[in-house]
């Protein structure tokens, strides 16, 4: 078990090295000069060259690309100076993260816990009445999660059930533990916000993940120690708890580790619409802006918790099933 965990944190940290270092190459090749958010639009070519100089910006790549891993390794990745500071406001990148990374995970979290509530009882319904109506009815339901985009059902969401109903806020975030003064918060608060945006977030993963139950579901109900378990007399709700769904549900632990990770990247377009102060919405505004510094800080950030998440999943699946080979 050791020698497995250890191999696998060896791995994710290959990869993050080699995914930081792509990403830093890209950045430093967009046609953008960093210097002059720092010198200003008035500076003179004496006051950028001093600029570049201080901030190392006149240096190769991979010298600076060297600095940046070093910091990371000497500070940690939330670390205060790990990240850097912003080009445009000039503080520290690693307390944006910190206070942006908790609406990014409980979009995704959240998101993640609603999906599933929807799709295991609605595969499984579908798997054991195929072609019923309630299976016919999935069939639409998957076809409208999986063609749907996020943002067009944001908007929709926002006009009928905020705009017309008044039933949910537009485009306002409420803290759940320290909420500023005067402001929505509070875990009711917080939940009535983030309603609409885990909808919104969950529909897409909710509809594949229907389709991937009930046909994992049908296919171990063929399976033979199920029909043994039923030949040797084996109550029906025991044959479905302890032989078809504890197997058939196997697969679903990978997948939801991957798609909450895959979640990271596809929240920005919920945080957009919804305003949602997260790690995405605030992506994008550097972009906008070539803040290049906070990209690649959410970027690092975003890596380190995929990488972190696979980690755990494929220990946890290895728990789970037997069949895994730890050493």
């Amino acid at each position: 078990m050791t020698r497995y965990v250890i191999r696998r944190i060896l791995w994710a940290l290959v990869l993050f090295v080699v995914v930081t270092f792509v990403s830093y190459v890209i950045f430093f090749l967009i046609p953008a000069d960093p210097v002059k958010l720092f010198a200003g639009r008035q500076a003179t070519p004496e006051d950028m060259a001093r600029a570049a100089a201080f901030y190392g910006l006149d240096q190769p790549f991979y010298v600076q690309y060297w600095k940046f891993l070093s910091r990371l390794v000497t500070h940690g990745v939330i670390g205060e100076k790990a990240l850097g500071f912003s080009f445009v406001n000039r503080q520290w990148i690693a307390s944006g993260v910190q206070s942006r990374a908790p609406v990014t995970a409980s979009l995704v979290l959240g998101g993640a816990v609603m999906w599933m509530i929807l799709a295991v009882p609605i595969g499984i319904v579908s798997a054991l009445r195929p072609r019923s109506l309630i299976d016919r009815g999935a069939t639409v339901f998957v076809l409208i999660g999986i063609s749907a985009h996020p943002v067009f059902l944001a908007l929709i969401f926002l006009y009928i059930f905020g705009y017309k109903l008044h039933m949910f806020p537009i485009g306002s975030y409420a803290d759940f533990f320290n909420p500023p003064p005067g402001q929505a918060g509070g875990p009711l608060q917080w939940a009535w916000h983030m309603f609409l945006p885990w909808c919104t977030f969950a529909i897409l993963f909710a509809a594949l993940y229907v389709r991937m139950i009930r046909a994992s579901v049908i296919e171990t109900m063929n399976e033979d120690y199920v029909r043994t378990a039923r030949a040797k007399g084996a109550p029906e709700w025991v044959v479905m708890r302890s032989h078809i769904l504890r197997n058939a549900l196997l697969p679903i632990v990978t997948m939801l580790g991957m798609d909450i990770a895959l979640g990271l990247g596809g929240a920005v377009f919920t945080e957009s619409v919804y305003s949602l102060p997260g790690l995405g919405q605030w992506a994008v505004q550097s972009l906008e802006t070539f803040d290049l510094p906070v990209t690649m800080g959410v970027v690092v950030f975003a890596t380190t918790a995929v990488l972190v998440v696979n980690v755990i999943v494929d220990v946890l699946y290895a728990v789970i099933d037997p069949r895994i080979k730890l050493a």
